[in-house]
């Protein structure tokens, strides 16, 4: 009897003494089964080698522990495995110190951000730490474009700015001996003021005897230069234009500015936009009022300098022209009247890198202006980062100058530096788990508004090293019943037990709340009961109608998918997080998918012949997904490539294209149900293999010439035509050009 009691006290003693240990530590918490599973828990966690370690009646998860704790219960530091995050430095050139006069370097050649590139092994739960160093160059080139608005109100400012380029030039040099300087026009997309204009009003919108140049979304005037006078020269030239309502459509011209790159000639230096205008601005949405719908594809349209797309895309977002700028490194300078300064003090707010400066009434302050900001915007540096992968966590902390440090989005930033300061930042890299697939990442770090990066190669600890000696189907582990690693037995499917002695379907050696944890994870009852006599009973909730089930609490009703905002799209209930839809009075269900959210029915399949997707499809979801791969649209009606089509759709090419054929004059009533791109070259119309059909087609005119389109239904069912803008007309020449622009009075060879 004694011993019985003193068998009891001693048993209930561990259980004290392991539930104490559970509730403050979270290595024993995640009931780790592997050295890999333990490391993962945090860096606090070690894992004890040892075989001999465990004490009877200890489970496996027991070797995974703190490391001071491993080291009271015995365990030799020679037998803990503790693997911990490094770091390795790739590319470290130092930050150029050089003096104005110390001779003229390329901009590649100038370094002002180290490190450049480094490797970082991440543990979980610890931070990887290094120093990054900025340091603003002596004599670092700049290239500066100015971009104005040249409506009538801004007639007195362009006045001012013929003499810009020279004087700016002379400015500039006593900061840089690199300096370029470009210019470019806007005013507004020609269909949005004047929807109901006549054409003679399109020509010289202005009123009264003035002369205006019609108007025009963007214009590219002078690529960046190095040369003033050659600024003053075209910018001399301009004409103001004219529109009819207050709002500029420069937001389409920054963005073209942006990113066509090599029609602006941005070198990987110091990039200024300065924006000039008296007014407000088009965002995204006002296209609507000229009839354009198609959002603004952030990408380069210009020919011969000019935006030709401003009538098929509407004007840019601000969230667009942001992400834009950031890519392309570009600063914005806003210079603006005063009456407009409310306006794009709050446009700056939302775009990192930028400064409002207030412009005179005809601008004659402008090279004051644009010398403030540039030292105000060049005077801070704030560091942004690419997009992290899951569980990667990044903090900031600066030190600046006169000892100013910052912390937390005040650590991404210095203010008030001088050409030669150096300031540097502590970045602290920390991973909470592995990835999912495993592999290395990178994320680069770059100052907003420079060329310059640090490159960040991330590698996860994941295993330990022990797990390089495994033995799989080793003896030690019950004849084979698991993996023996790292002095304990990782378990095959269905085995427990320190050995894997036991089935699963077995009673065990483990405590009672081992028979309420689901799949041997951590949770008891699924966090959602209470494990009673082994049994888990399921809490309560406030809502009567929310429940919780299962034999370890891990079902609910309220957890499935929604559609609509709607618990099972409105069309069934959850069992077990799991939508069961409603069925008709027939029995047969309505609705499928995992939020119910797919209908059944196939009327809205039906076409006009009373087949479902005219025989050529199925119904999905209450919508055609065509079988013949030649189909398309809703019913699988349209066929972009069965034979006929390029004869059927000629005349209209044509017309739309060429000006010519016998539906010349009908063109605009007859030939509206396509969109018409044209292309320089055949090698230039698009190719077999994308995302939906397309029939090349060659057909030949009243004067034999050819010319070569392509006719296809894109995936919003809208029809496309892609035509080479030049005909083909072999063995004729063109003799002195009348008649048709495109190919003029023509004759044969003699032979």
């Amino acid at each position: 009897m004694d011993l019985k009691l003193l068998l009891i006290s001693t048993l209930l003693g561990v259980i004290c003494y392991s539930s104490a240990q559970q509730e403050g530590n979270e290595c024993i918490k995640a009931n780790a089964k592997s050295c890999g599973e333990c490391i993962q828990v945090g860096a606090k966690c070690g894992w004890c080698m040892d075989p001999e370690f465990l004490k009877q009646g200890e489970a496996t998860s027991t070797h995974c522990d703190e490391l001071e704790s491993l080291r009271k219960r015995g365990c030799s530091s020679t037998k803990v495995e503790n693997p911990r995050g490094s770091q390795r430095l790739l590319k470290n050139k130092a930050v150029t110190n050089r003096n104005k006069g110390e001779g003229k370097l390329r901009p590649e050649d100038i370094t002002q951000i180290q490190p450049q590139k480094l490797t970082l092994s991440l543990r979980s739960g610890e931070p990887q730490s290094f120093n990054l160093k900025f340091k603003r160059a002596e004599d670092y080139p700049i290239d500066l474009y100015y971009l104005m608005d040249l409506s009538y109100s801004m007639k007195d400012d362009l006045e001012n700015v013929k003499n810009l380029g020279t004087h700016l030039m002379l400015e500039m040099s006593k900061i840089t001996s690199d300096f370029r300087i470009g210019f470019g026009s806007f005013v507004e997309k020609t269909v949005m003021p004047y929807i109901s204009t006549t054409p003679a009003k399109l020509l010289n919108p202005c009123t009264g005897d003035q002369n205006c140049t019609s108007p025009f979304s963007y214009k590219n005037v002078l690529k960046l230069t190095s040369n003033g006078q050659e600024f003053n020269t075209l910018v001399g030239q301009q004409q103001i234009s004219g529109n009819l309502d207050s709002p500029e459509g420069g937001f389409d011209a920054i963005m073209q500015v942006a990113v066509c790159g090599e029609h602006i000639g941005w070198r990987n230096v110091t990039r200024l936009l300065v924006f000039s205008t008296d007014a407000g601005f088009h965002f995204a949405g006002d296209g609507k009022l000229g009839g354009i719908v198609l959002p603004n594809d952030g990408k380069c349209h210009l020919e011969n300098n000019m935006y030709t797309m401003s009538h098929y895309y509407d004007y840019p977002s601000i969230a667009h022209l942001v992400q834009k700028l950031s890519d392309n490194n570009i600063q914005t300078i806003f210079a603006i009247t005063e009456e407009f300064q409310p306006v794009y003090i709050e446009l700056k707010n939302l775009i990192p890198k930028s400064a409002v400066g207030t412009l005179s009434a005809n601008s004659s302050n402008v090279i004051n202006l644009i010398i403030d900001a540039y030292n105000s915007l060049s005077s801070e540096v704030i560091l942004e980062n690419s997009k992290l992968p899951e569980g990667v966590t990044i903090m900031y902390q600066s030190r600046c100058k006169n000892g100013v440090t910052g912390e937390g989005e005040m650590g991404r930033k210095c203010s008030n530096i001088s050409i030669g300061d150096e300031v540097s930042f502590t970045i602290s890299i920390t991973s909470k788990q592995c990835p999912k697939i495993g592999k290395p990442e990178t994320i680069k770090i770059k100052p907003l508004g420079f060329n310059e990066e640090v490159e960040i190669s991330l590698n996860f600890i994941c295993e330990c090293d022990c797990h390089k000696d495994s033995i799989e189907n080793s003896k030690i582990c019950h004849n084979g019943n698991g993996t023996y690693e790292c002095g304990a037995c990782r378990c095959n499917k269905g085995r427990i037990g320190r050995q894997c002695e036991c089935s699963t379907n077995e009673v065990t050696s483990e405590d009672l709340d081992k028979s309420c944890r689901k799949d041997n994870g951590t949770d008891i009852c699924s966090n959602n009961g209470d494990c009673v006599c082994g049994t888990c009973e399921c809490k309560k909730r406030v809502n009567p109608e929310e429940r919780y089930s299962g034999m370890f609490c891990e079902c609910d009703n309220f957890n499935c998918d929604r559609a609509n905002n709607k618990l099972c799209g409105g069309h069934g209930h959850c069992e077990c997080r799991v939508c069961i839809c409603d069925a008709n009075w027939t029995g047969s269900a309505n609705w499928t998918g995992s939020a119910c959210d797919c209908s059944l029915d196939t009327t809205t399949c039906l076409a006009s012949n009373k087949q479902i997707c005219n025989g050529r499809g199925t119904c999905e979801c209450g919508a055609c997904k065509c079988t013949d791969p030649k189909f398309q649209g809703p019913s699988c009606e349209i066929c972009p490539t069965c034979p006929g089509v390029c004869a059927e759709h000629k005349e209209c090419v044509q017309c739309r294209a060429f000006g010519t054929g016998e539906k010349k004059d009908t063109c605009e009533r007859d030939c509206s149900y396509f969109n018409l791109i044209k292309v320089k070259d055949r090698d230039k119309l698009p190719q077999p293999g994308q995302a939906f059909p397309l029939m090349h087609c060659k057909e030949r005119d009243a004067n034999d010439c050819w010319f070569y389109y392509t006719y296809a239904v894109n995936n919003k069912t809208e029809k496309e035509v892609h035509v080479v803008e030049t005909l083909e007309c072999p063995d004729i020449i063109p003799t002195e050009a009348s008649g048709s622009s495109h190919y003029g009075t023509w004759r044969r060879h003699q032979t």
